[in-house]
């Protein structure tokens, strides 16, 4: 029995979580859920899944859902925590043994961070703890002997088609070593993959959300359609398997089928493949290294249809190469990028600038904060809260 804290139980990798939990109610407990704002999907789960303690980082949130709860005999006496510091001690409580760290997002790195150090088995759909603190955060995971399974489902099927030995590394093996070649993760393309470049600048929040394959949260929808989703899993994959730049490739793949692969020396690639649903790569990390049910339907190939590639259009995806740049270029880079596009996607959300800004946006503030010394977590958050700066202001001079 394995009791799980889940970080951003009402978002969609939450509820796919939870949704696999019911499926396995003797292997899994819910010990902790957590949100922002949304108390009245909360009461849902709290009722479904009765949890020993609950966060929401929003305080008038959190009062509504104390009131809501009082009102039953069942729940009343479940804690509803309500600061931001709350999310970091739901996840290193000796009563948790795994952590879905799914909080979309910046925000999400210091509970994710300090589930690692406390040793907890982590499942990062978090891909931002990553792409801001990618060496500190592997390092805490291989010194507290916490174990990091990926979840994102490129990175879970590259995890997937690597050899055992590599998936216990822990970020610290030599692919070479093993015979790995080449990573090579897959990408959609979005929603605008086969759109006129010139007709990019006119596309509304809506037309990016409306992504082609996957259901997913509005931000990482925009990042799908810029590709930024794309390069910050390349920023991610490069820390979770200790790549080289020669060892990582991204290839366009519309259909959305083979989730990556893995080449090796002798020539072979190995391909996990499944349907477009998260429960998959949750189900995988969850039970670990057995395998349970995760409620997807299994591929029928006699109806698949083709499967294609693609080499990225730089010049449509321009997100995408200012990741691959900022991936090499050193932490403070990735960090900055990161939380320039944070900034960037929720006024373009908001309707306040055109899609094409958002690259815009990221460039400039790459230019303007990359060269940041970064050697702590200190640092880096420095370096966040600099980089966010710099791109208000230059939302607010050109916007």
């Amino acid at each position: 029995m394995q009791r799980i804290s889940v970080l951003g139980a009402t978002g969609s990798i939450g509820e796919s979580t939870l949704d696999v939990v019911a499926r396995h109610p003797e292997h899994f407990k819910v010990f902790a859920l957590t949100a922002h704002k949304n108390w009245q999907a909360m009461v849902v789960l709290c009722r479904r899944f009765v949890p020993d303690v609950v966060v929401m980082t929003d305080a008038q949130a959190a009062q509504s859902l104390r009131a809501e709860l009082a009102s039953s005999p069942l729940l009343r006496n479940i804690p509803v925590l309500d600061q931001v510091d709350d999310l970091c001690a739901v996840v290193t409580a000796t009563e948790v043994d795994t952590v879905m760290a799914a909080i979309v997002g910046a925000a999400g790195l210091a509970p994710t961070y300090a589930a690692v150090k406390a040793g907890k088995r982590v499942l990062l759909a978090n891909k931002e703890a990553l792409v801001m603190s990618g060496e500190f955060f592997m390092r805490a995971a291989q010194q507290s002997g916490a174990q990091v399974l990926p979840v994102d489902s490129e990175h879970n099927a590259i995890f997937q088609a690597l050899p055992e030995a590599v998936q216990q590394a822990n970020g610290n093996a030599d692919l070479a070593n093993y015979g790995v070649q080449k990573i090579i993760l897959t990408g959609s393309g979005g929603p605008f993959r086969d759109l006129p470049i010139a007709d990019l600048k006119k596309q509304t929040p809506a037309a990016a959300c409306a992504h082609p394959n996957w259901s997913m949260g509005q931000k990482i929808s925009v990042d799908s359609a810029t590709m930024l989703n794309k390069g910050l899993e390349y920023i991610e994959a490069r820390w979770l398997f200790n790549c080289s730049q020669e060892q990582l490739e991204i290839v366009v793949h519309p259909q959305s089928v083979i989730h990556s692969m893995v080449q090796y020396t002798d020539g072979s690639v190995l391909a996990q493949l499944g349907q477009p649903d998260m429960r998959t790569p949750i189900a995988h990390t969850m039970a670990y290294p057995q395998r349970i049910a995760s409620g997807v339907a299994p591929l029928n190939f006699s109806t698949l249809g083709a499967l294609t590639f693609m080499a990225p259009d730089l010049q449509r995806y321009p997100c995408l190469k200012l990741a691959i740049d900022a991936c090499w270029a050193g932490q403070s880079a990735t960090t900055a990028l990161n939380a320039a596009n944070e900034i960037a996607v929720a006024h373009f959300l908001h309707e306040k600038i055109p899609f094409t800004a958002i690259a815009e946006i990221c460039a400039g503030v790459v230019e303007l904060t990359a060269n940041a010394m970064v050697d702590d977590m200190d640092a880096i958050l420095a370096c966040d809260a600099n980089a966010r700066r710099v791109a208000q202001e230059l939302i607010e001079k050109r916007w």
